[in-house]
């Protein structure tokens, strides 16, 4: 029996035998291994130059760059963890233990609250940034930006790990390692996507549908009074054109997040919900590979999106012992958040 040949659909595995369900995990599914271990690779190396460039330029040691940081931190034990713990429960690793296999799965979930959190938290960064610019320094400390990643941490920890706390499914006798024979589908859709990723989405879109109408309105109106303003009143529409592009790029990460995991969840909302609907395993790994490949993505889009970043990658790849920074400041963010 092949990779492919394994088994036909998810709705179909839970009413397998024990014997059966023997015969369909003891195949390792080459393709979907091979694809998991390239995201592996390109999520831990790219994420480790992200938290070296932040420690390299000290103009990129924001508020913002520190929760990019743990960003990056929970997309590299997903390259580093996640996705091995991934491929051993493929095919139905460990077997017969069910709390070590909980918490195999139970990582990833973790993982990925922590980067919505981490999301979250950049989306406020932002809105405080331009909506309360004078308390912005008082309020956005690098204190305070680190006692908020910790209290995020804390918070993903204990969110994934309720599944060991007894919210799980009794496994089958073969006593195989799967996510859709251990983990029960109503704390996936009901407390795991409704209440821990969906309502922050949903929180952060607003967020940045705010700034976004709100910059907007500010440069026509600067743009309006120009020839009263004079001098200062462009200085003033330069500092918010360079927030919203870096509102922007940061909306691109949660954007590209919420495309790359929302189709597992969706597939998980059809398992619970529609028991007797046949999804294609084929599908369900491509909906895996696509959230775990959102790992790999952030590192890219930073290089693309934020010149700062795509300078200090560089010195990093050439070795320099310097990083080159614009002499007119044009990298610097308009509120850095050092809390100095």
């Amino acid at each position: 029996m092949n990779a492919s040949e394994r088994f036909t659909t998810v709705s179909s595995q839970e009413n397998l035998l024990p014997n059966q369900t023997t015969e369909v995990f003891i195949s390792l599914n080459i393709p979907y291994t091979v694809a998991e271990l390239v995201i592996a690779a390109f999520s831990t190396v790219g994420n480790v130059l992200v938290c070296i460039a932040v420690g390299k330029n000290r103009r990129l040691r924001t508020v913002t760059n520190y929760f990019l940081v743990s960003l990056a931190f929970a997309d590299i034990c997903v390259g580093a963890l996640a996705i091995p713990c991934a491929i051993m429960t493929d095919v139905g690793i460990p077997r017969h233990n069910l709390y070590l296999c909980l918490l195999m799965l139970s990582v990833l979930i973790m993982l990925t609250q922590s980067s919505i959190f981490s999301l979250l938290a950049v989306a406020i960064e932002r809105y405080i940034a331009i909506f309360l610019p004078f308390q912005y320094h008082s309020i956005m400390t690098s204190r305070n930006a680190i006692l908020i990643i910790i209290i995020t941490w804390i918070l993903a920890f204990l969110i994934g790990l309720v599944p060991l706390m007894g919210w799980y499914k009794t496994p089958p006798e073969s006593g195989y390692c799967f996510f859709v024979f251990v983990v029960d589908m109503t704390y996936m859709v009901y407390f795991n996507f409704f209440g821990c990723v969906l309502t922050p989405l949903v929180i952060m879109f607003l967020i940045y549908a705010q700034i976004f109408t709100t910059v907007k309105r500010q440069i026509r109106r600067m743009a309006a009074d120009r020839v009263t303003g004079g001098g200062s009143q462009d200085k003033r529409a330069a500092s918010i054109r360079k927030e919203m592009k870096t509102a922007t790029s940061l909306f691109l990460v949660l954007f590209l997040f919420t495309v790359c995991w929302i189709p597992l969840h969706i597939i998980n909302c059809f398992i619970l919900l529609c028991p007797h609907c046949s999804i294609p395993v084929p599908l369900l790994l491509a909906a895996i590979i696509l959230s775990h490949a959102n790992s790999a993505v952030n590192p890219i889009l930073y290089a693309y999106k934020m010149k700062a970043f795509r300078r200090t990658f560089k010195a990093i790849f050439l070795c320099s012992s310097n990083v080159i920074e614009p002499e007119d400041g044009q990298d610097r963010p308009a509120t850095t958040g050092n809390g100095t």
